[in-house]
């Protein structure tokens, strides 16, 4: 099992997003050509935005979301489409100066950008929903179940995250990207057993009140993510 910290795993991708990979990750999420590889995960990203969407109501007007991990800010605005009031936080400033230019002039009061740690979300107030798009699979099982604990202080509806589902095939891209260049690595994913998540979910005490919904795995080429849904559970006090 690895021993990464949340604050060494932070620091690594604050660099990595922020500095080495600010350009790649443009032209990712971009309409911009890119590589076969590089489509995979596109498609992937586009079909997990859609899964996380389709789990939120379809108005969203007095809605208050925390993107979590924003990145450019796509999914920041496909919910403020639907009338939501987002805080779109990411530790790097450089993807959220990109991600601000490319909100729609007719959302731009909807959403509100902040550089910070998604696992201080209480600073940045109350909300109906959070949703931690792929910014949790750098991390071990212990650090994604701490941050989730961070979310439900604040959040009073669903909490929609994903994580990196143990697969063989996980396992070979894992492989393949050992051997790139080191500056050119990303900083690893941790593939987390479903069973064991859920079994941490379920005796994590700062989570009591919150119990699994909805779960649905996306897999595209090089892009293989598991969406979870957290709720209320109907018994809690």
């Amino acid at each position: 099992m690895s021993a990464v910290s949340y604050g060494a795993r932070r620091a690594e991708l604050e660099t990595y997003f922020d500095r080495t990979a600010a350009a790649a990750w443009s032209r990712l999420t971009s309409e911009a050509p890119v590589g076969r590889i590089r489509a995979t995960v596109r498609a992937g990203r586009d079909a997990m935005r859609a899964t996380l969407l389709d789990w939120l109501p379809a108005d969203l007007h007095g809605r208050r979301i925390l993107d979590a991990g924003c990145g450019t800010g796509a999914f920041a605005v496909e919910a403020a489409r639907r009338g939501a009031e987002i805080v779109a936080v990411d530790l790097s400033p450089t993807l959220l100066d990109l991600a601000a230019t490319r909100v729609p002039a007719g959302l731009a009061r909807r959403i509100a950008f902040r550089a910070g740690d998604m696992r201080e979300a209480a600073m940045f107030g109350r909300f109906d929903h959070v949703v931690a798009m792929d910014s949790l699979i750098h991390y071990p099982v212990r650090e994604i179940v701490s941050v989730l604990s961070a979310f439900s202080k604040c959040t009073t509806g669903s909490m929609l995250f994903t994580f990196a589902p143990r697969t063989p095939a996980l396992a070979a891209m894992h492989a393949v990207g050992r051997l790139f260049p080191r500056g050119d690595r990303a900083p690893a994913i941790e593939p987390v057993g479903e069973t064991a998540i859920g079994r941490r979910l379920r005796n994590e005490p700062a989570l009591e009140r919150w119990a699994a919904g909805r779960s649905h795995r996306v897999s595209t080429g090089f892009y293989i993510s598991q969406a979870q849904e957290l709720i209320v559970a109907e018994d809690a006090p």
